[in-house]
């Protein structure tokens, strides 16, 4: 890789990234980077949460909605992601693009969205993940995929028309409020760069860390 390109990649003291006083912004600068390189779902991220026993689990899921404060994405609400959520308001999101060999870890708290919101983000699914998620009776065992495939035709015979889908009461979007960010950047020999940005108050605050 050449050296002088690899360099202009880096964080580094001299680099504009470290200019930007709201890591949303630099957020939407990696992503950006990251959906020209990505072959599936740059928004995918790895979410984690904990029961009542601390007991923490992991899955990935897809950035669906974004502002200069909150990472949304949606689900059904009587899955095991959102019980827990629900008994434990605290998630840990992870991004982690291989081809630009960059993560971001960010940690919050996390809330429903309102119901306008998540109307508004149902009705731009496509028809069969609208039925989907109402045949769906997420994270529950079931007997056969025919289960699961029968209950799809029950509902598409139910709601035959694509925009008369209507949102389940069960299925909403979660909002995860950001209080610290940071910013890893793969360096050679295991000199990686990290930047980590910590809310405090009505501002945030930078920190360079060790690798």
């Amino acid at each position: 890789m050449n050296q002088k390109k690899y360099k202009s990649n880096k964080l580094g003291l001299n680099s504009c990234f470290l200019n930007k006083k709201n890591p949303f912004e630099l957020f939407k600068a990696w992503m950006a980077k990251a959906k020209k390189t990505e072959i599936n779902d740059p928004n995918a991220l790895a979410l984690a949460t904990v029961n009542r026993n601390k007991q923490p689990s992991v899955r990935m899921v897809l950035l669906k909605g974004l502002t200069n404060k909150e990472f949304i994405f949606y689900t059904n609400l009587k899955s095991k992601k959102s019980n827990e959520l629900k008994s434990n308001p605290k998630a840990s999101m992870c991004f982690h693009w291989k081809s630009i060999r960059r993560q971001i870890r960010i940690d919050g708290s996390i809330k429903k969205v309102p119901n306008k919101i998540a109307d508004q983000y149902f009705n731009s699914r496509p028809y069969g993940s609208r039925i989907g998620a109402w045949a769906s009776i997420q994270s529950t065992p079931m007997k056969s995929r025919f289960d699961l495939i029968k209950r799809i035709k029950e509902y598409k015979i139910k709601f035959p028309i694509y925009k008369k889908v209507p949102r389940p009461p069960h299925w909403s979007g979660w909002a995860l409020k950001a209080n610290e960010i940071e910013f890893w950047l793969d360096g050679n020999n295991r000199i990686h760069e990290r930047l980590r940005y910590k809310k405090l108050r009505s501002h945030w605050i930078k920190e360079i860390l060790y690798p």
